[in-house]
C-alpha cells in the first residue's frame, strides 16, 4: 500500500528523534551511594555532550558481588582498596594509560604511598581517603565517649545501627580491643566476634548499610555507625546543629576508594576523561565540599574548598587501612555469619 505523505513525514521525524537520542555517548558508573554531587555528573554530562548512567551500591561485597554474577557492563567502579587489590588479582580491572590523564599529579604524595595494593596506578586512581565513624544526635545522647564502646551502653538500646559492613564491624571491635584491622589472628577475630555478638549487637537496633541517614534523619535512632555523608545528606538543618560526627579515639578501618576501569566496560574514552576530570581541582573542591569532606587528596583543590568539613583530616592520623587478607578473608566471613545468623 502506498504511505501517505504525512505518513512519510511521521516516521521521518520518528527516525530522527530515535537517531537523536541514541547519539550521545554514554558513561557507565557504579558508584557507593552518597558518594558524588550531582551537579558535578550534570557538568561533565554537558562538557562532553554525553550522558551518565548512575548506579550505587551500599558495600564493597555488594559491588564485587554483582559484578562476579555479571550484573552491568560499569565503566567505572569505585571499590576499595582491599576490593582493588581481589579485583586485580582476579584480572578484572584494565589496565590504566597515564598519557591519557593530566590531572594525576594534583594527587597528595603521601595517599599515595598508602596504596601499597596499586602503588604506582597502575589499575586505580584514588577518589578518596577517609573512615566511618559515629553520629551522634546530642539532643538525645548529650553526654557520651568518643569511643566504640558507645555501642555498649545498654541505656541506649534499640536506639543505634552499626553499617551492615563485615570489615567496618568487625574493624571497630579489633581496633577496641588493641588488634590490627587486617589480623589473621583466628583468637582475635574470634575475640572481636564476641564483642560485636555479645556486647553491641544486643544495643543494636541492626545493622543498616542504605537507610541509616533516614532512620537518623526520623530519630528512629540516636546513634549511628556510619560514613558521615550518609547522615548530613538526609538531615534536616536543625538536626544538623545538634549532630556530632566523630572518628573514635582508637581509630579504626580506613579506606582509599579509587576509580577503576573494568575491563569489559562499554566507554574507555569517556571512562580516561571522567577520572581525569573529577581530579581537576575545581571540581574535587566542588565534590569535597558537597559532602563536608576535609580535602584529603587533591591537594590544588584544598585552595579552593569553601566549606567546613565534617571532621577534620587530622581525625585520620590513628586510623588504619583495610588490606586484602588474601585466604584469610574466610575467618572474616564465618566471624560475620556467625554475628548476623538468626537475624
Amino acid at each position: 500500500m502506498k504511505k501517505s505523505p504525512l505518513s512519510a513525514v511521521v516516521v521521518s521525524a520518528v527516525l530522527s528523534v530515535m537517531a537523536l537520542s541514541g547519539c550521545a555517548e554514554k558513561l557507565h558508573i557504579y558508584n557507593w551511594t552518597y558518594y558524588i554531587p550531582d551537579s558535578v555528573l550534570r557538568k561533565f554530562e554537558q562538557e562532553y555532550d554525553c550522558k551518565i548512567e548512575y548506579d550505587t551500591y551500599a558495600s564493597n561485597e555488594e559491588l564485587y558481588a554483582k559484578l562476579l554474577a555479571g550484573g552491568g557492563r560499569y565503566d567505572i567502579v569505585v571499590p576499595s582498596g582491599d576490593y582493588v587489590s581481589i579485583m586485580i588479582k582476579q584480572d578484572m580491572l584494565a589496565r590504566l594509560d597515564h598519557s591519557r590523564f593530566a590531572n594525576l599529579g594534583n594527587i597528595d604524595p603521601l595517599v599515595l604511598e598508602k596504596t601499597v595494593y596499586d602503588p604506582d596506578m597502575e589499575y586505580s586512581v584514588p577518589y578518596y581517603f577517609g573512615a566511618a565513624g559515629i553520629a551522634v544526635n546530642t539532643r538525645r545522647v548529650p553526654d557520651f565517649a568518643r569511643s566504640w564502646s558507645i555501642f555498649s551502653r545498654a541505656d541506649l538500646a534499640g536506639k543505634m545501627t552499626m553499617l551492615d559492613d563485615m570489615r567496618e564491624v568487625l574493624g571497630d571491635a579489633l581496633t577496641h580491643l588493641g588488634y590490627s584491622v587486617n589480623t589473621v589472628n583466628p583468637a582475635e577475630i574470634t575475640r572481636a566476634r564476641d564483642l560485636v555478638n555479645n556486647v553491641w549487637k544486643p544495643n543494636l537496633l541492626k545493622f543498616d548499610a542504605e537507610a541509616v541517614g533516614k532512620g537518623f534523619a526520623s530519630e528512629d535512632f540516636w546513634v549511628s555507625q556510619c560514613y558521615a555523608e550518609m547522615i548530613f545528606e538526609e538531615i534536616s538543618p536543625e538536626l544538623r546543629a545538634n549532630t556530632v560526627f566523630f572518628i573514635p579515639r582508637e581509630g579504626g578501618p580506613a579506606y582509599i576508594d579509587s576509580m577503576c576501569m573494568l575491563k569489559n566496560g562499554r566507554n574507555p574514552d569517556l571512562a580516561y576523561r571522567f577520572i581525569d576530570f573529577i581530579h581537576r581541582p575545581d571540581i574535587y573542591a566542588e565534590f569535597t565540599d558537597y559532602f563536608g569532606f576535609p580535602s584529603a587528596v587533591n591537594i590544588p583543590a584544598r585552595a579552593l574548598k569553601a566549606v567546613p568539613p565534617y571532621y577534620d583530616a587530622a581525625e585520620l592520623l590513628s586510623v588504619e587501612l583495610k588490606d586484602d587478607v588474601g585466604e584469610y578473608l574466610s575467618l572474616y566471613d564465618q566471624a560475620w555469619l556467625s554475628i548476623r545468623v538468626g537475624e
